[in-house]
């Protein structure tokens, strides 16, 4: 009955997503759906897509194992990378309206910063479109029993998932997003009331965790632990801000304001139901002490399976059913918006330079091509990682940090910033990152951290030195 119900709920959002297809007509239309959504659908669209599987299920886990000072890049950093963007950036770049936050590249540095920083982009989604589609198919496996592998389930949900996106693009996003913040806000509080009962109530599951220590926001220890969390914190919180889904959002807002705004108010309300889901997995560790067991597991992976299989267990089927219908639109939220992003970033930016004179119609054919082989790409990754959800998100944003962020910072808020400049920062923060990376990873300052550093001393030095490489003299933006 319960795999049934799930079914009807995902056949019902394929049918939305090809109702949205009708409002496509051009590119501009299935990136940016027209940059006409008020402010209800706009918030909207910022929470679905940042409220994933990685919140239900990983972050939770992770909590209910390592306490908050274990999650700091998400919810704490996540959220904050919204609220930043929101206020340093969502003006800027709504003005100039542009389809990708590679266009901005373009714009202010020209097109071989384009190309290289969308590339970075472009590969920093793979993780988390595998986060998304690991997620979906443990929830295949676990409905099945078991029955249905991991592997399978991961191989169905990357089905579900492109036919989802493929057609209506961000009018799909738009509009399901609506039903799928919805579904996740009831069905997770109801679900927390729920645990919580079975726990003993919401103030035997507070106490029990700030007496087994996961309220203490900041780590024990020395100088590791500490880098460590703030390498982790940084890495979300900015990382997270020269991204294409943030970006698509704000520039999907009908007027200047509606962008700040919608943002704004999305990532606030992130912040705040993030700890929903910690909630109930810390109640589940409460209910049932043998979930701990899971922490010791060899495959990371397994620490996911706390809130599905107590739900399973546990609960009725109306809770089951609230329960897997909010997880199932948080995944469908954050995976469509997470293909659709590096698609757009990909075609635009990396393509669409070599072929000047195609048609849109043309364009449109040519980025739903682009979907289906990153929904590829994404898969074979899902099934070849071992990480958690909320690991692979960390890895995803730490290349977007070192090679994308200090251009665009410095581009909106340094006029003396150079195409030379932009060059070297992506080089020194790539190359110093993946050195570090390979060579020194369990150093005290963490390799993302150092590669970050070496980003901006490389865009520094190389925006005030004589200019050896210039492309073409950089508009304003």
């Amino acid at each position: 009955m319960l795999l049934a119900l799930v079914a009807v709920y995902l056949i019902g959002t394929v049918l939305i997503a090809l109702y949205a297809a009708r409002r496509v007509h051009n590119a501009k239309d299935f990136l940016v759906a027209g940059r006409s959504l008020p402010l209800y659908m706009n918030m909207a669209t910022v929470f679905a897509t940042w409220f994933g599987a990685e919140t239900v299920l990983s972050v939770s886990a992770t909590f209910a194992r390592d306490g908050l000072s274990g999650v700091p890049a998400d919810p704490f950093g996540a959220s904050c990378a919204l609220i930043l963007f929101a206020v340093l950036f969502a003006k800027v770049l709504y003005r100039l309206d542009l389809l990708t936050i590679g266009d901005y590249y373009r714009r202010r540095y020209g097109k071989s910063i384009e190309v290289i920083t969308s590339l970075a982009i472009t590969a920093s989604y793979l993780g988390w479109t595998a986060a998304q589609l690991t997620a979906l198919g443990l929830i295949f496996s676990v409905f099945s029993g078991g029955a249905l592998s991991l592997t399978h389930g991961i191989m169905i949900a990357a089905v579900i998932v492109m036919l989802y996106t493929l057609f209506g693009g961000m009018w799909s996003i738009a509009l399901t997003d609506l039903v799928q913040t919805a579904v996740i806000v009831i069905g997770l509080s109801a679900i927390a009331f729920v645990v919580s009962d079975m726990a003993g109530g919401p103030v035997t599951v507070v106490t029990a965790a700030a007496e087994a220590g996961k309220l203490n926001l900041f780590p024990r220890g020395g100088s590791v632990e500490w880098f460590a969390f703030v390498a982790a914190f940084l890495t979300m919180a900015l990382g997270s801000i020269p991204q294409q889904d943030v970006f698509q959002r704000v520039t999907s807002a009908r007027d200047e304001k509606t962008a700040v705004r919608g943002t704004l108010l999305g990532g606030i309300i992130y912040l705040c139901f993030a700890f929903v889901p910690m909630f109930i997995a810390y109640s589940a560790i409460v209910i049932d002490p043998s979930f701990t067991e899971l922490f010791a597991s060899e495959d990371e992976r397994d620490i996911q399976r706390i809130l599905p299989q107590l739900i399973l267990d546990r609960t009725p089927l109306w809770a089951q059913v609230l329960f897997f219908g909010a997880l199932v639109s948080a995944i469908l939220s954050t995976a469509a918006g997470a293909l659709l992003a590096p698609t757009a970033l990909f075609t635009e930016n990396v393509l669409r330079p070599f072929m000047p004179q195609i048609s849109d119609r043309n364009f449109l054919v040519l980025l739903r091509t682009v979907l289906v082989l990153f929904t590829i790409a994404a898969l074979l990754f899902a099934l070849n990682s071992q990480s958690t959800m909320y690991e692979m998100i960390q890895e995803a944003y730490s290349v977007t940090l070192v090679g994308a962020l200090v251009p665009l910072a410095a581009g909106v808020f340094w006029k003396r910033a150079t195409v030379q400049g932009a060059l070297l920062s992506i080089i020194c923060g790539e190359a110093t990152w993946l050195f570090c990376l390979n060579f020194a990873p369990e150093a005290l300052v963490p390799p993302q951290l150092v590669g970050v550093m070496a980003a901006i001393v490389g865009m520094i030095v190389g925006s005030l030195a004589p200019q050896i490489f210039y492309e073409r003299q950089p508009a304003k933006a």
